[in-house]
């Protein structure tokens, strides 16, 4: 896995239930190569299951657009073209493709879609015995480096420069996607639901009872234990990133799968970043740079941005956060 970290498994603290002519229900699918989660406050489980088959294929049409693993969509098709010629996407490829170029500036190349191009040499199953010479990962990252995508407005056109060059939308993909079903459930007039998408998470109302929806993050050094529960009553989005799940582990020295794509090596000072706000994907880009970028830096990031809140595990005894 590339940019995107693995997410804790944040875990929806609510029980179905059924009450003044409404149902809660719950659907768990595989989309875009992870398990979702679709909660929907509908009123009755019939209307219930057609509207979270809605938001299913409104995921799924957005992975047929973004997919760098399905030879048909826009993105594969830009991959393709790489130091060829530029593709014609549709606009909403073309302005998510442009936020995340925002993230890469915004936190000096830390986020990055073209590193999905960086060769294969770091490990995350228990394998890697020793790290990669400086030499090799130095060559893995030549063809990783956001200022070749060239975004032209006019046309809607993306054009990777180089020769070998690729992008992908792990990083923020699955955020935007559950920012889009969200939306549309609201268009649809569902007033309340969660789309878990593999622990990026939107929500929006409430639980059938009134109560707000309570999360749990849960803590990257204790198995089966929270640092904090979240209550959400209104359109609210959280992610996380860590290290905790996939890493390799060199010489008593854990290596996250979050790799920095402009030194090629992973990011070792932070345990999990989580970032609460208004919107998944925005979120997701702020957890993954942060991640890479420390906490030092991660914190001078963010601050600048105070709509969105943060929980960021620095070691067992630091805990930061500002929620």
């Amino acid at each position: 896995m590339r940019f995107k970290s693995v997410v804790l498994k944040i875990a929806l603290l609510f029980v179905s239930t059924f009450s003044f002519s409404q149902v809660e229900q719950t659907k768990t699918v595989n989309l875009m190569g992870s398990v979702f989660q679709i909660t929907l406050v509908d009123s009755d489980s019939i209307s219930a299951d057609q509207n979270i088959n809605k938001a299913i294929s409104e995921i799924e049409r957005i992975e047929n657009l973004i997919s760098e693993w399905r030879p048909q969509t826009q993105i594969s098709q830009v991959n393709q073209n790489a130091g060829i010629k530029p593709i014609k996407v549709d606009k909403e490829v073309f302005e998510l493709t442009k936020k995340a170029i925002w993230f890469s500036e915004i936190s000096n190349g830390a986020f990055d879609i073209s590193i999905v191009a960086m060769d294969k040499i770091w490990k995350f199953d228990g394998t890697m015995e020793k790290l990669p010479s400086r030499k090799v990962i130095k060559k893995s990252i030549r063809n990783v480096n956001y200022k070749n995508i060239v975004l032209d407005s006019i046309n809607s056109t993306i054009f990777l420069s180089k020769k070998g060059m690729k992008i992908g939308f792990g990083s923020i993909g699955k955020g935007y996607a559950a920012d889009k079903a969200r939306e549309l459930m609201l268009e649809l007039g569902i007033k309340a639901g969660i789309i878990n998408a593999a622990g990026d998470l939107a929500t929006w109302g409430t639980q059938i009872n009134g109560n707000p929806w309570r999360i749990g993050v849960n803590n990257p050094l204790e198995t089966g234990e929270t640092i904090k529960i979240l209550e959400f009553s209104t359109n609210n989005a959280v992610t996380t990133s860590g290290n905790y799940e996939k890493y390799a582990e060199i010489e008593n020295k854990r290596y996250s799968h979050i790799i920095n794509p402009k030194t090629g090596y992973p990011s070792t000072e932070l345990i999990s970043v989580t970032i609460i706000g208004k919107n998944a994907e925005m979120c997701n880009g702020f957890s993954t740079s942060i991640m890479v970028l420390g906490l030092v830096k991660g914190l001078e990031l963010i601050e600048k941005y105070p709509d969105y809140q943060y929980l960021i595990v620095n070691s067992k005894e630091n805990i930061i956060t500002k929620i």
